[in-house]
């Protein structure tokens, strides 16, 4: 599937912001279930932390994000619309994720321990590496004369320790 077959909503670049405050969201209540050992939990919010990171990277270097009723739609997108070397690692990853999000909604049955922690060891592989490359863009950017950004958002926050 090309990137031009794929149903696109042209967004704001800034408003990639948005969608990492989801993915930091959904990370972190991953986490948390995590803690308590809600796999479902886990890996349902693991999911759409990655499905959030997607659309923050996609909105930040593109201006779009997928609006395709499949979410695997946005693996095909990601690799087209953003030129960053390991781009085509990260859309494996994001594939490995995506494809388990049918598995927790509908299976009847739970998600697994094993399978919360992989899922959210991938979504930690994305997540970070999503956040990375805003970080690296904003500081390739810095010059004397100009702030990097008028009302910085939190970022460095939002990687996991």
């Amino acid at each position: 599937m090309s990137a031009k077959k794929i149903k696109t909503k042209a967004i704001e670049r800034s408003r990639y912001r948005v969608y990492l405050k989801k993915a930091t969201e959904f990370y972190e209540m991953s986490c948390k279930a995590k803690e308590l050992g809600k796999w479902n939990a886990v890996g349902l919010n693991a999911v759409h932390c990655t499905i959030s990171s997607s659309d923050a990277i996609l909105v930040f270097y593109a201006g779009i994000r997928s609006i395709s009723e499949g979410h695997l739609a946005v693996i095909d997108l990601l690799s087209n619309s953003v030129s960053l070397p390991e781009v085509r690692s990260k859309c494996e990853t994001l594939r490995k994720n995506l494809v388990k999000k049918s598995i927790i909604e509908y299976e009847h049955r739970d998600f697994t321990q094993k399978e919360a922690l992989e899922m959210l060891k991938l979504t930690e592989r994305f997540y970070t590496w999503v956040i990375s490359k805003i970080i690296i863009y904003y500081l390739s950017t810095i010059s004397s004369t100009k702030p990097v950004l008028k009302n910085p958002h939190p970022i460095t926050k939002a990687i996991p320790p």
